[in-house]
């Protein structure tokens, strides 16, 4: 079984590929996709932690679930924003987007 900072390597590498995918990409799809794998990558920590603690083995499992069901709620709003935008300016790249400028 690997050990913590094997597991924990992976989650700050998944968290810092997310933070990459979000500061440098434009499409909106690949935002949303780049802020789920950075609610994995606390998933995974969340696991691990849970795991090493071994005090309360379920609460990070616990945890984990809760940020799922905040994750599955932000990809539907998110979505449900993008295909607004869509509709509205027929581009859902974040450079040519401006609605809140006056």
């Amino acid at each position: 079984m690997p050990s913590t900072e094997a597991y924990l390597m992976l989650s700050g590498t998944l968290f810092a590929v997310g933070l990459i995918g979000v500061i440098i990409r434009r499409n909106m799809i690949t935002v949303l996709m780049a802020i789920e794998l950075m609610l994995n990558a606390v998933n995974v920590n969340l696991v691990a932690f849970s795991q090493w603690l071994r005090s309360a083995p379920v609460t990070g499992q616990v945890f984990a679930l809760f940020v799922i069901t905040v994750a599955a709620a932000e990809v539907g709003i998110g979505l449900a924003i993008v295909i607004l935008i869509y509709r509205n300016r027929e581009t859902i790249n974040m450079d040519e987007i401006n609605l809140l400028k006056w």
